[in-house]
């Protein structure tokens, strides 16, 4: 059994917007998991090859101009606009929350994160709650995946 294996679950936007509010300083991740990227502990800029001080990640902070907005709008927003990349890095890529300290920034802006404290796997359905959620706003919006023209 992996440490991967042993880490719970959050099966609903409530219940991980649950989590986010109890805890600061958490972030979510998109790879194969902690057993791969605790091994290596730094990710490598995708265009350049270059390794990185951290694993990039995102930061899952309510931030205080949100005020007291919905967290599960704040949480699903944070999920959706990164929802593409299992698509785009290939089989094995989930979304997991994480405990960390930045380090630096990566060139997308993105946290990069150490001291990584594994929380929880994120289930494909709070994903789907989180599109669905987004989908439910009045304005219309897309992932951070946008085509150039």
């Amino acid at each position: 059994m992996s440490a991967s294996d042993d880490l719970r679950v959050v099966h609903s936007l409530a219940g991980l917007a649950a989590l986010v509010e109890r805890d600061r300083g958490l972030y979510v991740r998109w790879s194969r998991g902690p057993e791969t990227d605790l091994g290596d502990t730094s990710s490598t800029d995708a265009l350049t090859g270059v390794p990185m001080p951290g694993l990039s990640a995102n930061p899952l902070d309510v931030e205080e101009w949100w005020q007291d907005r919905s967290v599960e709008l704040w949480v699903a927003r944070r999920l959706y606009d990164y929802a593409h990349l299992p698509h785009d890095k290939g089989p094995g890529v989930r979304p997991w929350v994480l405990r960390g300290r930045e380090t630096g920034r990566g060139p997308d802006n993105e946290p990069l994160v150490v001291d990584v404290e594994p929380m929880c796997w994120i289930d494909s359905s709070v994903i789907e709650a989180a599109r669905a959620e987004v989908k439910r706003q009045e304005a219309e919006w897309g992932t951070m995946r946008r085509s150039g023209h």
